[in-house]
């Protein structure tokens, strides 16, 4: 399956070949990203230690490695030796360094990944919006007055404006998905446990890395460099799991689609247009009809929507202290003092029910989706929303409410899903049509997306920005 060079894939070819130095690559990035200072996607420049390590990369080291040189933002909730991981906390202002890197961290770097930053995210990583009280409010390119949806914010912001090549994202509860609808990338919340986790994640069973970016094929390759077992993951498979590749002539799949899961009413008017012409063009492309589903008695006992706020705000109690969340909740923002309230507020009999439903709600979609079948929904549910969180610029800011989402269900059960854009919504901003698989089909998920690219092509960022491939003139 061919795919149009991306912007990860070109300077990656083009620093191999010596075509373009990795010192030239990594300068300009470094430039965009202070020119871009509006957008605010960073939460730390390392651009010292990024230009170092270019001049290592022209060199002669790492020559054949997939991401030579390629300007990489680390989103900070993972570690990133030598450097603070503060996650977007005034509370952790002041933590030591990272005495080591994350798992994908250091599968980037081994692969020639070069790191200019870390990118920004909303505290703790809890909300659909990036603004917090430590490094501000975080701009969407394609409006500046709109959030880049959240949490991986910063990352997907940075993709957009191209400004770097690669910058990380984790998925909890629509953490990749969410930004990639609103900033018009494609972004893969993978298989729980196809990336592997150490150590555990503050939501156990919810949260794993993923990838996005502005082309299918950029979003393959970066995946192959992220994914992979790692000890001490209990959902991660001992080697990595291939799908076989589908072919639009063969329409294997079985095509499902539902505006939402839970029941929270109707979608945004503008999001409600784009999602019903991203499916009749889903079904025309691939030649099969679609069964629609509705919310109501989608699933038969509890909501993984509530039960997810419920499981993960007392977990993410759990893993920062209890103690130590009562001690700083004034230094908190408003959304994450909302969020950690409710969770110390869980008694052990809500948060056990709420994880044995999850088993619930894995059964109903193994039994609608195995074999070979696919969900179609919206990644997200309205046309977008101010940068700092607020829905309407005389309201407060607040935490979003859930039904603002429609990426929770994947994260509760493990499966894929991935975002692909599709069009403009009225706010302007993209929209994301989300396609959801059986568990470890992630494969198939990018073999979708990619036919999806082919015969409806995306923007690859935001009007008035140019990708670095572009500026660099190696396409």
């Amino acid at each position: 399956m061919s795919a149009t060079p991306g912007t990860v894939t070109s300077l990656a070819a083009a620093v191999r070949a010596r075509r373009i130095s990795a010192t030239a690559v990594v300068t300009a990035s470094i430039q965009r990203l202070v020119d871009a200072a509006d957008v605010n996607v960073l939460a730390e420049e390392t651009f010292d230690e990024a230009l170092e390590q270019a001049r290592l990369i022209d060199k002669g080291e790492l020559r054949q490695s997939p991401l030579l040189g390629v300007p990489t933002l680390i989103k900070d909730l993972e570690d990133l030796a030598g450097h603070p991981t503060r996650k977007g906390s005034l509370a952790l202002r002041d933590v030591r360094p990272a005495t080591s890197n994350g798992v994908v961290t250091n599968r980037l770097l081994q692969a020639g990944a070069v790191v200019v930053g870390k990118s920004t995210l909303p505290e703790f990583a809890i909300e659909g919006y990036t603004a917090n009280l430590l490094t501000g409010i975080t701009r969407n390119p394609w409006n500046l007055d709109l959030s880049p949806g959240g949490s991986s914010g910063g990352s997907g912001a940075a993709l957009a404006a191209g400004l770097v090549g690669v910058a990380t994202g984790t998925d909890g509860g629509g953490s990749v998905r969410i930004p990639s609808s609103l900033c018009g990338l494609v972004g893969l919340k993978p298989t729980n446990g196809a990336v592997g986790r150490w150590p555990a994640p503050d939501w156990m069973d919810y949260s794993t890395d993923g990838p996005m970016a502005t082309s299918c094929v950029d979003l393959r390759l970066i995946f192959d460099v992220i994914r992979g077992p790692v000890g001490g993951d209990p959902t991660s498979p001992p080697a990595v799991l291939e799908s076989q590749s589908i072919r639009r002539e063969d329409r294997p799949l079985r095509i499902f689609a539902a505006e939402r899961t839970s029941p929270f009413g109707p979608l945004g008017r503008g999001v409600e247009r784009s999602f019903h012409e991203a499916v009749d063009a889903f079904s025309d492309l691939f030649n099969a009809p679609v069964t629609w589903l509705e919310a109501e008695g989608f699933f038969v006992a509890g909501d993984p929507d509530l039960d997810w706020y419920v499981v993960s705000s007392a977990e993410h109690v759990a893993a920062l202290g209890r103690e130590w969340v009562i001690e700083h909740m004034d230094e908190f923002h408003v959304a994450t003092q909302e969020y950690l309230t409710t969770g110390l507020n869980v008694s052990i009999d809500v948060y056990l029910a709420a994880r044995r439903r999850r088993y619930l709600y894995v059964r109903r979609l193994d039994e609608l989706l195995i074999p070979n079948g696919v969900l179609l929904t919206p990644s997200v549910t309205i046309d977008g929303w101010l940068a700092d969180g607020r829905m309407q610029a005389d309201g407060e800011v607040h935490g979003l409410a859930p039904e603002i989402f429609a990426t929770v269900l994947q994260n509760t059960t493990g499966n894929p899903a991935v975002s692909i854009p599709f069009g403009l919504l009225p706010s302007g901003l993209p929209f994301g049509l989300q396609v959801t698989a059986e568990r470890y089909h992630d494969d198939r998920l990018l073999d979708i997306a990619t036919l999806m690219e082919s015969a409806f092509p995306w923007v690859r960022t935001a009007p008035g920005y140019e990708g670095l491939e572009t500026v660099l003139d190696l396409v």
